[in-house]
């Protein structure tokens, strides 16, 4: 039988009985069942390794000491990143050094965890510069939040969870003003079981989801929109947080996510904080839930306001990748961690 045949006849099969390509099979049982790989919960005496992937560590010494003494009080081991002060411009030191910095940890089967000293702007400089072969081998816990989306969304697309909590530079207040973001820090990464009672909201879109847990910085997840860190949606629940854009701005990037189809097989949306929004000299006319609701109303999945994750003081810690079940009415919201 010519090629040219033979692609008619499956074609035929295909169409008259049904059945779906096979490629098309796998990606969809790849989307719906796939497990990632959990890291070793950390123990005393495991290494935690801090890094600056990001935006430089000018006049913050302090808080990253603090950091290391927070951990020490844990029965955990710090090393710091060779570069980890250095400063390059707007940056850490150069993409090639924080690159390293990175890289080292990554493959030192020493090293338990990666804690992000702080966020900013810079980690998506390094993404394809950075070798997972090894990480995958032997999965690590990667922590940060904010810049550090860009990782998350990486790491997940290579199979493993990840940590979205707080950083050295959380540490400018006293700890008993972050009480909550400190112990679920710490809770996440000893592997303790987390789950959350979300404050009611008028705006909440009630229902029930469960699935993957994805996301971070809302303008993260749209800088990797098209590229192969983007993260696919598909089945999972999708969690999002901001800080210091217009209303407008945030409506331009659901918009966007919108037409490339982020939302279409979505289970539900957790919204955290969003943080000191900026106004405009033409006002936006309503309140930021319900520019969410407005942008996301032609799906019914559940909606969740009031996650106290983000860029305020109270970030509690949050596992990427993990399966969660979301509960929501007006009165309350609940996220429960599957372990």
């Amino acid at each position: 039988m010519s090629k040219h045949l033979l692609t008619l006849s499956l074609i035929y099969v295909v169409f008259f009985f049904g059945i779906k390509p096979i490629s098309a099979q796998a990606t969809l049982t790849e989307n719906e069942n796939m497990t990632l790989k959990k890291p070793p919960y950390l123990k005393t005496g495991d290494t935690v390794a801090i890094v600056a992937p990001s935006g430089v560590l000018k006049n913050r010494t302090n808080e990253v000491e603090q950091a290391k003494k927070l951990l020490n009080s844990w029965g955990l081991e710090v090393v710091f990143g060779k570069h980890v002060f250095n400063q390059a411009n707007h940056f850490a030191g150069t993409d090639a050094e924080r690159c390293e910095d990175f890289q080292k940890a990554l493959d030192d089967p020493k090293i338990s965890a990666i804690w992000s000293s702080r966020g900013g702007y810079g980690t998506v400089r390094i993404l394809d510069k950075l070798d997972y072969s090894k990480f995958i081998k032997n999965p690590k816990w990667i922590i940060g939040y904010s810049d550090i989306t860009a990782l998350h969304n990486q790491i997940h697309n290579e199979g493993v969870e990840s940590i979205h909590a707080m950083m050295c530079t959380s540490l400018q207040d006293d700890l008993s003003s972050i009480e909550e973001t400190v112990s679920t820090f710490k809770d996440a990464i000893f592997g303790n079981s987390l789950s959350y009672t979300l404050k009611g909201s008028n705006y909440n879109k009630t229902g029930v989801a469960e699935g993957q847990l994805v996301g971070g910085n809302l303008t993260m997840l749209h800088t990797m929109l098209g590229s192969k860190t983007s993260i696919d949606t598909f089945g999972k629940v999708l969690f999002i947080e901001e800080i210091g854009e217009y209303k407008y701005h945030i409506d331009r990037m659901l918009q966007s996510l919108k037409r490339a189809g982020y939302f279409d097989n979505c289970k539900g949306v957790i919204v955290g904080d969003m943080s000191k929004l900026r106004k405009n000299t033409t006002l936006w006319g309503t309140s930021i839930e319900q520019l969410i609701l407005d942008a996301l109303s032609d799906y019914d999945f559940p909606i969740a306001f009031n996650m106290p994750a983000g860029h305020e003081k109270d970030n509690r810690a949050l596992i990427l990748g993990r399966t969660i079940e979301l509960k929501v009415t007006s009165g309350q919201s609940s996220v429960v961690f599957k372990n």
